[in-house]
């Protein structure tokens, strides 16, 4: 079970930042996003309101991990969590 959960990361891993960043300019945010869906995180708290924690792209970002196969953490600025 752990092996495949693992193969499926690294599978996702590979293809997610590539979905998400828009031309390339957001790899590295869209990565952040990816590691902390394919690990199961409930919340991914970020201060970066322009490529992460951003209403206008949080639709798409929940939609390419659901294609992805994972469910996408809640993020949010620490705070909006408390």
């Amino acid at each position: 079970m752990r092996f495949r959960f693992a193969s499926r990361s690294l599978s996702s891993m590979k293809q997610a930042p590539e979905t998400l960043a828009q031309r390339g300019k957001a790899a590295t945010d869209a990565a952040h996003i990816a590691i902390a869906t394919v690990h199961g995180m409930d919340f991914l708290l970020t201060w970066n309101c322009v490529h992460i924690a951003n209403a206008v792209i949080a639709k798409a970002v929940a939609n390419t991990c659901r294609q992805h196969g994972f469910e996408c953490p809640f993020i949010c600025t620490p705070e909006e969590l408390f």
